[in-house]
């Protein structure tokens, strides 16, 4: 029983995780049909931005996670106006912007490590002590992590469910033309998206940082799963992103105290292969029909 309560609590903990970072990343793709290749930069920008506000500033937890949330909002809407808007209309604009915000990532992270440096620093945003169940100690952090997460899965689903923007956000997925013509201002949908994007990748950063460490190239791994998770569910689909996140999580954990950590993330590819190849569109993806 403890190995079972030791196993759900890391894999929740993974899952909160990987989701956090990859909410974003679906929302854009959706929107957008845009792969935004800076985002794992932008988790090491609020990470680091967090760190700052805290450690040198003084201020307290919740200022310096919001701080980092502005700063890598206004950084995700400069990634709209410098580099998506001007390609948005032209051919083949899902491989140009590709390409565009690897270049930008690439910038932002050499800025972050001209400022502070390649070595590892602790993020001071940590919640201390742990709840025992049975002999299993679960650290607070971890259920902050987890609670945050929950939070904001709750959130994102009644900002795209309950308010203007969200239908704004979901008409302009599904046709952009068609909600142009509706009167929605798609370019302003668009830039408020990749700014609600490049928030959560702070939330992200920050998380992921209070467990580990603070690195400037910490957002390579996390984007990578992200990007993973956005395939297996079906991409630019949010609510399968963060189901497929959960159990992937879980999974993750399983592996890890089975075969070993070493092994975890090959289990996780081999598992990603398997369900594109039984489902090439994703586990929630739509199969889209071409009409001739």
């Amino acid at each position: 029983m403890d190995v079972i309560v030791q196993i759900i609590a890391s894999g929740l903990t993974m899952g909160a995780m990987y989701a956090i970072s990859t909410i974003g990343l679906a929302l854009v793709y959706g929107s957008l049909n845009m792969l935004n290749m800076a985002h794992g930069a932008l988790l090491a920008l609020g990470g680091y931005v967090c760190y700052f506000a805290m450690a040198h500033l003084g201020l307290h937890p919740l200022i310096g996670l919001l701080g980092a949330m502005v700063v890598c909002g206004v950084a995700g809407l400069a990634i709209f106006l410098v580099a998506a808007r001007p390609m948005l209309r032209a051919e083949n604009f899902e491989t140009r912007i590709f390409i565009a915000t690897i270049g930008i990532g690439a910038i932002i992270e050499n800025i972050v490590l001209r400022l502070f440096g390649p070595q590892p620093t602790p993020q001071p945003f940590n919640l201390s002590g742990a709840i025992v169940i049975g002999q299993v100690h679960v650290p607070n952090q971890n259920l902050l992590i987890l609670g945050l997460a929950l939070l904001l899965m709750a959130g994102l689903a009644l900002l795209l469910q309950r308010t203007r923007l969200g239908r704004a956000i979901r008409a302009t997925a599904q046709n952009r033309e068609a909600a142009q013509l509706m009167g929605v201002r798609v370019s302003f949908v668009y830039a408020q998206v990749l700014a609600l994007s490049g928030g959560l990748a702070a939330i992200s950063g920050v998380m992921i940082s209070s467990l580990s460490s603070l690195l400037p190239n910490m957002g390579g791994d996390p984007m990578l799963k992200a990007f993973i998770i956005c395939v297996v569910a079906g991409l630019g689909n949010v609510y399968g992103a963060v189901a497929a996140a959960i159990v992937l999580g879980l999974l993750e954990a399983m592996a890890q105290y089975v075969l070993g950590v070493q092994y975890s993330f090959a289990i996780l590819l081999l598992l990603v292969i398997l369900v594109l190849i039984w489902r090439p569109f994703g586990l929630f993806g739509r199969r889209q029909v071409v009409r001739l």
